[in-house]
C-alpha cells in the first residue's frame, strides 16, 4: 500500500477514528486502525466491539492495500505535523511496518495484519431514514446531560430514540433520564421513520455522533434494526449496538397539573444560581427557590462555609411557595435553553417541577426538588 494525503484531510479522518479506540484493552488489535486503500480514495476504520466508525477520505493511491496500525500514535504524528503538509504512507508487508514521510520527516510504526481486524457483522436494518443534522443535534445535545452513569441501571445510560406522538403529531423523540432529572426532546417525524423500533443509543455513541453533526446543512443518513443504529455521512459512517433492555416508560413521571408558573430570564437565573451555588457544600449542592409575587430569592446556606442569597424580578403570580433543588441539575437544565425565557411549573415543594422553553413543548425537562 502507498499513498499521499494532504495532512488536515488526514487527521479530520483520523481523529474521529482514534476516539472509537478504547485506550485500554486487552486485544491489541483493537488499539489499530484499519486503513484500506482504493481507487482515489483511503478509508480509516476503527472499533471497540460495540462502536465501529468509518471515515472516507481522498487521496492519490499508488497502491493498493490494506494494513492497521496504532490509532493514537498515528494521530500524534500527524497532529504534530505542519499545516498543509502532504503526508505519505507506505506499507512494508515483507517487515510489518508502515512508514510516514511529510518534508522531512520521517516515522515508521509497527502494523498488524489486516485479517486480523474485527469488522462488525452487517445487520439488515428495518428502518431508514435521513434527517438534518442541525435536527438531529439539537434532540441528542439536549437530552445527553439527562443521561444516568449507574452502571446498575444499564438501561438509563443512554438516550432512547422512537417515535411518539405530540400535541402536533407524529414526532422522533429522544428522552433520557437519570431518576433525578429528565429530558424529552422532539422534532417532527422524517419521512420513511415510521414503524421505527425504539431505540436506546448508548452514551459514548452519542458523544461520537455529535462529531457528524458539525455542518447544519448536512443530511445524515439514519438506520434501526433492533439491535444496532447507523448514521452516515457521505465521508464518515458510524456503526453502533444498541443497549439491550427496556427504557421505562417516562410519561408517567412527567407532571400534567403542575400550575404554579414562574417565568425568567434563562441566562439570568443560570447566572445566579451559579453564583450563589459558590458556597454550598460540594455534597449537597442545595439552593433554596422562594417564590413571592414577581419576586424569586435564590439562597444556600451551608453551614460549615457560609451563606449567599440573590433575588430576581419574575413572572409569577401565585401563592407564595419555596422549594430546594441540587445547584448542577438546575444549571444543567436551565443551560438548555435557547429562548430567552426559561418557564417553570411547579406543584408543591415535594413534587416533580416541569421546565420548558417559553411556551414551546417540544422540549420538556423534569427536575426532583430535595429538601433544604
Amino acid at each position: 500500500m502507498k499513498l499521499s494525503i494532504e495532512r488536515g484531510t488526514l487527521l479530520k479522518a483520523l481523529a474521529q477514528a482514534q476516539s472509537v479506540v478504547e485506550r485500554r484493552n486487552t486485544i491489541p488489535i483493537l488499539a489499530n486502525v484499519l486503513i484500506e486503500a482504493e481507487g482515489a480514495h483511503v478509508s480509516f476504520r476503527a472499533t471497540d466491539l460495540d462502536i465501529e466508525v468509518v471515515d472516507r477520505a481522498a487521496a492519490m493511491v499508488e497502491r493498493v492495500g490494506a494494513t492497521t496500525v496504532s490509532a493514537v500514535m498515528l494521530h500524534e504524528i500527524v497532529r504534530k505535523l505542519p499545516d498543509g503538509a502532504l503526508v505519505s504512507l507506505t506499507e512494508d508487508a515483507a517487515s510489518g511496518r508502515l512508514t510516514i514521510t511529510a518534508g522531512r520527516s520521517t516515522f515508521s510504526l509497527s502494523t498488524l495484519p489486516r485479517e486480523d481486524f474485527p469488522v462488525m457483522a452487517s445487520s439488515e436494518y428495518s428502518t431508514n431514514f435521513s434527517a438534518k443534522a442541525a435536527d438531529l443535534r439539537r434532540l441528542f445535545d439536549k437530552a445527553k446531560f439527562a443521561i444516568s452513569t449507574e452502571e446498575t441501571r444499564y438501561y438509563l445510560n443512554g438516550v432512547y430514540m422512537h417515535v411518539a406522538e405530540n400535541e402536533d403529531g407524529p414526532v422522533l423523540r429522544c428522552v433520557a433520564t437519570d431518576g433525578h432529572r429528565l429530558a424529552r426532546i422532539d422534532m417532527p417525524l422524517p419521512a420513511k421513520a415510521e414503524g421505527m423500533a425504539g431505540v436506546i443509543v448508548p452514551r459514548k455513541t452519542v458523544g461520537e455522533l455529535r462529531k457528524l453533526l458539525d455542518e447544519d446543512d448536512t443530511q445524515i443518513a439514519v438506520s434501526v434494526s433492533e439491535t444496532k443504529v447507523r448514521f452516515a455521512t457521505p465521508e464518515i459512517t458510524l456503526t453502533s449496538k444498541v443497549i439491550d433492555g427496556t427504557f421505562p416508560d417516562y410519561s408517567r413521571v412527567i407532571p400534567q397539573s403542575n400550575n404554579r408558573r414562574l417565568e425568567v430570564d434563562a441566562s439570568e437565573f443560570a447566572k445566579a444560581v451559579d453564583r450563589v451555588a459558590t458556597v454550598s457544600s460540594e455534597r449537597s449542592r442545595a439552593v433554596k427557590l422562594s417564590l413571592d409575587e414577581d419576586r424569586l430569592v435564590l439562597s444556600v446556606n451551608a453551614p460549615d462555609s457560609g451563606a449567599a442569597e440573590e433575588e430576581l424580578a419574575v413572572a409569577y403570580g401565585d401563592e407564595r411557595l419555596e422549594i430546594g433543588f441540587n445547584a448542577k441539575y438546575l444549571l444543567e437544565i436551565a443551560n438548555q435553553v435557547d429562548r430567552e425565557n426559561a418557564v417553570f411549573l411547579f406543584n408543591s415543594s415535594g413534587d416533580p417541577t416541569l421546565m420548558r422553553e417559553g411556551n414551546d413543548m417540544s422540549a420538556v425537562y423534569v427536575v426532583m426538588p430535595m429538601r433544604v
